[in-house]
């Protein structure tokens, strides 16, 4: 039952989950939640009993199709023993009544998950937080539908994934729906109740795009988010339409070290509204991966290459379309930066300690400019909005986008591949 790939003893390969359906009431000032988590699953195998993620918090009565089931809670597994085995290939509702105080889930990148802010609490899941918050098949081949509902007292608004189809404030109480029908990643899921107000963005893109802001901290004329509207307006030239209903970039009133993905939004500290490049290409970054590991999902950790590559040579892509630096330039500084970081190993699985480091995000940036100097600027642009239509809403790994490459490009690309993608040396850059 166990989940393959870079193992942190998360998920499970004996099913999948194919919608969440979450109802959740939170207590902002004392950091505690109350929740019942419903999962529609398909059986990949017969199952006597399956593995779900969820961290600290307790379970009540968990019922599989009505029926009470048996439970046994370590660590971050939940052991799951229906009432009756179920057979491959059938659909089955799994029902999770649970609560008490969320903690970030430990792992060998730090705690991910739920966070409590100053006033407020953001939750990223990214790569192993989502069981901080409910109960789910935590791995990045099993993507879902998601219906989300919130409840809190107090003067917080409130963001999660997807469209908010309804809202109601009463008596110091709110309530919101969130609903996702795209397929997403359980590391994908977030939520942030907080101080904010919603702004909408001018923008020629093909779908709403909004700010959700603290009112002190400035979004528009003067921070890093004053172009946002044309940068997901060049994305979609670039990429392809964008691939769900919105674009939100929330911004919490604390200061954040990094910002992180999640789908349909991003979500930044306000350090990171301040102008210049150093937040601007952040903000170009987290957007680029709504096509880039949003829509389109490795399968396994291995190939994070073609998450963060990607939103790193956007961030060029960026720079040169607004009038700043060529992406030439960007590409020859971070080849001499890499070269002198002395770093030995392959793109392709450089193994779990190195997933998230610079080393990995630049030499994919760099891996995508010399196939773009390789096969020339109008098939490498054709490679790129191939690879978000054919697969989205999908999972790749690193062969399915070798393939598109030669067979956009009408030939072989062996030696450019296997020098960038899995030799140990850092080839020159083009």
């Amino acid at each position: 039952m166990k989940a393959s790939d870079y193992a942190w003893g998360h998920g499970d390969d004996s099913f999948d989950v194919t919608h969440y359906d979450l109802d959740l009431s939170c207590n902002v000032s004392t950091n505690r939640i109350t929740g019942t988590a419903t999962l529609t699953c398909v059986a990949r195998e017969d199952l006597d009993e399956f593995h779900l993620d969820l961290y600290v918090l307790k379970t009540g009565k968990v019922r599989v199709d009505g029926a009470v089931a048996k439970v046994s809670h370590k660590g971050v597994r939940l052991k799951v023993k229906p009432a009756s085995a179920i057979s491959a290939g059938s659909e089955f509702t799994v029902e999770v009544p649970y609560s008490g105080k969320p903690k970030p889930v430990p792992g060998q990148f730090g705690a991910a998950g739920w966070e409590e802010l100053t006033d407020g609490i953001m939750v990223t899941s990214q790569p192993y937080g989502a069981p901080s918050w409910f109960p789910c098949n935590d791995r990045p081949t099993n993507k879902a539908s998601y219906r989300v509902t919130v409840s809190y007292g107090g003067s917080y608004w409130a963001s999660g994934n997807g469209e908010a189809v309804k809202h109601v404030a009463r008596g110091g109480q709110h309530k919101w729906v969130f609903e996702q029908p795209e397929p997403m990643a359980t590391y994908l899921a977030a939520l942030h109740i907080g101080a904010g107000v919603q702004r909408p963005v001018p923008s020629e893109a093909s779908v709403p795009v909004e700010i959700v802001a603290p009112p002190m901290v400035n979004v528009g004329v003067g921070s890093s988010f004053e172009r946002q509207g044309e940068m997901v307006a060049v994305f979609e030239e670039l990429f392809g339409p964008y691939p769900f209903a919105l674009y939100r970039a929330v911004v919490a009133e604390d200061a954040l070290e990094i910002p992180l993905e999640a789908q349909g939004m991003s979500l930044f500290g306000a350090n990171h509204a301040v102008a210049g490049w150093a937040n601007e290409r952040l903000v170009a970054h987290e957007l680029s991966h709504q096509w880039f590991g949003n829509c389109v999902t490795v399968g396994h950790w291995r190939d994070i290459w073609l998450h963060e590559g990607f939103a790193c040579y956007a961030e060029w892509l960026w720079s040169e379309a607004s009038g700043g630096r060529k992406v030439a330039a960007h590409a020859q500084e971070h080849g001499r930066r890499l070269a002198a970081l002395g770093v030995k190993g392959p793109l392709v699985d450089p193994g779990p300690s190195r997933m998230f480091d610079d080393w990995v995000y630049k030499r994919g940036a760099l891996t995508l400019h010399a196939l773009r100097a390789e096969v020339g600027d109008e098939a490498f642009f054709t490679i790129v909005r191939e690879w978000v239509a054919r697969n989205r809403y999908g999972v790749v790994a690193t062969d399915d986008f070798i393939a598109l490459a030669e067979e956009v490009a009408g030939r072989k690309l062996t030696e450019l591949f296997d020098a960038w993608l899995f030799t140990a040396k850092l080839p020159t850059v083009p």
